[in-house]
């Protein structure tokens, strides 16, 4: 489901669906985080959406460069799901093309790399 959402966000840079390019991105993360947590823990992975928090909790944190960690942090608020509408318009007007772009390629890199953990 992680590379199904990936391919969405790359569909939506294309419709220029700013907002879903950087939600696609967040749910693509979240999954491999968990499916991590999945892997190195006993416990089923917190129901949470905090990229942060799950990187912390298996502590692939430590293992993340520090721009690996900047990448978690520019996609940690692109979670839109149950956010109000006067967020996702601000959040909306910060968003183009071209960051839309470097978000995707960002978050294809740390996809690959979390990948190479599983």
């Amino acid at each position: 489901m992680s590379d199904y959402d990936f391919d969405t966000a790359v569909a939506m840079l294309a419709t220029k669906r700013y907002l879903y390019v950087g939600f696609m991105c967040h749910q693509a993360i979240e999954k491999l985080l968990k499916a991590y947590w999945s892997m190195v823990l006993p416990d089923p992975p917190l129901k949470i959406h905090t990229l942060s928090r799950l990187a912390e909790k298996t502590e692939i944190d430590k293992e993340m460069t520090e721009a690996q960690l900047d990448i978690i942090d520019t996609l940690e608020p692109l979670n839109i799901e149950t956010r109000y509408p006067s967020y996702k318009e601000r959040l909306m007007k910060s968003l183009n093309y071209e960051k839309c772009r470097q978000i995707i390629h960002d978050t294809d890199e740390l996809r690959k790399w979390i990948k190479n953990r599983l």
